[in-house]
């Protein structure tokens, strides 16, 4: 890759995001493999205790840039963060490997033609992360949290149709043995949604 080349991973060119944004997003957390609904990436991160990576100052200002633009080339980021295009496309790389970064891209459902989202509130009886696993395999399931409170589980998914919906929680989720109780937070829109959420 050249020093003007992009980071590894981002893609050619922006996808739609929520109210309409383009571009690609650096979040933090593991590095997601392929697959997944409508273009967005399965990233189920290792259940096992993850080392914490040392982050000098100069990780920190690359993961702000990537934040605010994951597009970025080499040559543009190199003189932001005080490196060489060559210094810095290793410093991306080391970050990547680490699974610290990962650059996506960030697309609207809604574009995609999946206008039914919500969130799953789900109490569960038994081994909480067995039913974890088990809504993670189903299509459409985006977001799986082991929570405390009110609900075992908080599960977003996102369906072609309200339909389509009613089905996997009626004949999917509510099926899954242990799964107690299901409660359905349906989404009107995506009022804010943030990735630049700063480095400590």
């Amino acid at each position: 890759m050249t020093a003007g080349s992009r980071p590894a991973g981002a893609p050619g060119a922006g996808s739609p995001g929520p109210a309409g944004a383009t571009g690609v997003a650096a979040g933090l957390g593991p590095v997601g493999g392929s697959g997944g609904i409508g273009g967005i990436p399965d990233r189920r991160p290792d259940r096992g205790h993850r080392i914490a990576v040392s982050l000098d100052d100069t990780d920190k200002a690359i993961i702000a840039e990537l934040q605010a633009d994951g597009r970025i080339a080499y040559a543009d980021l190199a003189p932001r963060i005080g490196l060489s295009p060559a210094a810095t496309r290793q410093r991306v790389q080391r970050l990547l490997d680490a699974g610290v970064v990962n650059v996506v891209g960030v697309t609207d459902p809604l574009a995609l033609g999946y206008p039914a989202m919500a969130m799953l509130g789900i109490q569960v009886d038994g081994d909480v992360v067995r039913i974890a696993d088990a809504l993670a395999e189903i299509v459409g399931v985006i977001y799986v949290v082991l929570s405390s409170g009110s609900f075992d589980l908080l599960v977003e998914v996102i369906m072609e149709d309200t339909g389509t919906l009613l089905g996997i929680i009626n004949d999917r989720i509510k099926t899954i043995d242990g799964v107690r109780r299901v409660e359905s937070f349906v989404y009107f829109g995506i009022h804010t949604h943030r990735f630049g959420w700063g480095v400590r």
